[in-house]
């Protein structure tokens, strides 16, 4: 009979035998579809499997001195994703992933002058910091961001594409931090991009605040080398420079001055720091429903919480690539 609320014909599905009864009125032929696809089912096991994506943080620890702690171990750390504990399923010291770094040159007018020696000193990091499975990619943004040298691992690849800054007008910072993450997040292993600026932004395309997302969506690390004016005050940008320090921050980089040491010793800090991470990984459980934006906390709990400082990122976007409008 027909179902009066549906107005269709019922469907009565065989479960464990064949046999079961089909369609009602329905064709031998329909019969024997049903029993075969029956027969099939309950021949194999059907396991639904769940993809959890495993997290990774990639942490700097150091003492109240500033001294690099490097001997601890698993069981010293401890993981929280919003406030909720989680067991930790991967541990590296000094992990030795393939570094992808992306290092991106400001070359407008501000920082004009000071073309020359980053070059150097970028040449100098450029040779102490990349191993045969790491690549480098080199950027430099005024009015635009362009792309001077595409990922390699070939130092003399990069040493030409450092030959060819070139001055320009305008600052596209956030656009440079947008573009290079993504650039980033095509690649596998660790992702960090190194900015040399004044820290102003005059492009206005891209926001500081999609300039973050981007990088957390994509998994960057932000290393700042603040290269600023030496005058205290004249053509100084200091909500530039704290955005510099705030974006390294979010992100698990670190931020540093060229004034404190110039640049060389700016860049030899940074390959300090990437030389010395710890790798914790974890598959994330009891999750908040509905929440986009999950907030990463590190702590060792053994230590008072003014004997160490560490440092990762503030957490990680869960819902895919970051995308601009």
């Amino acid at each position: 009979m027909r179902d009066k609320d549906a107005g269709n014909w019922p469907l009565r599905y065989p479960t464990h035998a064949p046999e079961r009864r089909c369609l009602d009125g329905a064709p031998a032929f329909v019969c024997l579809l049903f029993a075969l696809f029956a027969t099939a089912l309950c021949a194999q096991d059907v396991t639904l499997r769940m993809d959890v994506r495993l997290v990774s943080v990639f942490v700097n620890v150091t003492d109240r001195d500033g001294a690099i702690v490097g001997a601890l171990t698993r069981e010293d750390f401890a993981v929280s994703e919003d406030g909720r504990p989680q067991q930790i399923a991967v541990f590296e010291r000094q992990s030795e992933l393939p570094l992808n770094l992306t290092l991106a040159i400001d070359t407008s007018g501000s920082v004009k002058k000071d073309l020359s020696e980053e070059a150097d000193a970028a040449h100098h990091f450029v040779h102490a910091i990349l191993r045969p499975q790491d690549q480098m990619s080199l950027l430099e943004f005024a009015t635009e961001v362009k792309e001077l040298t595409p990922f390699t691992n070939k130092i003399a690849v990069i040493d030409r594409g450092l030959g060819n800054l070139h001055a320009d007008n305008a600052t596209a910072l956030y656009d440079a931090i947008l573009l290079g993450s993504e650039g980033l997040g095509r690649k596998e292993g660790r992702r960090v991009l190194v900015l040399v600026s004044d820290g102003g932004d005059t492009a206005k395309s891209t926001t500081y605040a999609e300039a973050l997302e981007a990088a957390l969506r994509h998994e960057v690390m932000i290393y700042s080398i603040i290269d600023v004016p030496i005058e205290a005050s004249a053509g100084r940008d200091l909500g530039g420079e704290h955005a510099l320090i705030t974006l390294a921050e979010q992100t698990g980089g670190k931020s540093f001055y060229v004034a404190e040491g110039g640049l060389d010793k700016a860049f030899a800090q940074v390959s300090d720091d990437l030389r010395t991470q710890y790798l914790i990984g974890y598959y994330p459980h009891n999750q908040e429903p509905g929440r986009v934006f999950h907030r990463i906390e590190v702590s060792v709990p053994r230590a008072a919480a003014q004997d160490f400082n560490i440092r990762h990122k503030t957490g990680y976007y869960g819902d895919g690539p970051a995308r601009k409008n």
